[in-house]
């Protein structure tokens, strides 16, 4: 199973989390980005409807699947 983190870091002259490489919005406390973070990891393990999705790779090649709705990954929040 995938485990998604998300980091607490100072970022933009305040605080956000960041997963995957990718920043949130910039939080003025740690304690606001900590308490996003955590928002943020429960929301991703909550189920969903299985659907068709489409993306493109990081090679430009499209892709089509189906994503079942309750294949959520583990996350964790570390600061």
């Amino acid at each position: 199973m995938t485990t998604v983190t998300y980091e607490i870091v100072e970022h933009d002259g305040g605080w956000a989390y960041k997963a995957g490489g990718t920043f949130s919005e910039t939080f003025r406390t740690h304690d606001e980005a900590a308490a996003a973070a955590r928002r943020a990891a429960g929301e991703q393990q909550l189920g969903g409807e299985t659907t068709g999705i489409v993306y493109e790779d990081e090679k430009g090649q499209w892709h089509e699947e189906i994503a079942d709705g309750s294949d959520r990954p583990d996350t964790k929040v570390e600061d």
